[in-house]
């Protein structure tokens, strides 16, 4: 080998080089782009993981309170319905009381006479008013 064909080699391989060193820079700069992207990627997943992280905390509290809510109500119609059967005993022994009281007097009523006395005395002063139909009539009369 020559010296100039040793030279054409280490110029074709330094070229070579070059080339691959060019394709390596764009592809760097392909890959920087991308991992930019990828980072705006990674930062926009990440907030939309706190927002549904917020959410999710959120709607256990919410859940919570209504819960709660659930229970309080729960609790107060078990109270009311206690309250609503206790009421109901209540009614049905004073029911009882008034049908036995009734069945006792039933008797008593039944041998029981009532005497009513009734005042028909109406004094009607007949005269007078006969008087007064008798002046309207002849007023009338007159009129005529």
């Amino acid at each position: 080998m020559t010296r100039s064909n040793m030279d054409n080699m280490f110029e074709v391989y330094i070229n070579n080089l070059w080339r691959q060193l060019e394709t390596l820079a764009q592809e760097k700069l392909r890959l920087e782009a991308e991992f930019g992207n990828m980072q705006g990627l990674v930062e926009v997943l990440k907030n939309k993981y706190k927002d549904e992280l917020n959410k999710h905390t959120e709607m256990e509290n919410e859940f919570v309170l209504i819960k709660k809510d659930v229970d309080e109500a729960y609790m107060n119609k078990v109270e009311l319905e206690s309250c609503l059967e206790g009421l109901t005993n209540e009614i049905n022994f004073y029911r009882q009381l008034y049908d036995e009281e009734i069945h006792e007097l039933q008797p008593q009523i039944s041998n029981t006479s009532v005497v009513l006395s009734i005042d028909n005395s109406r004094s009607l002063d007949l005269d007078s008013i006969i008087a007064q139909v008798k002046a309207q009539y002849e007023e009338m009369a007159n009129r005529s």
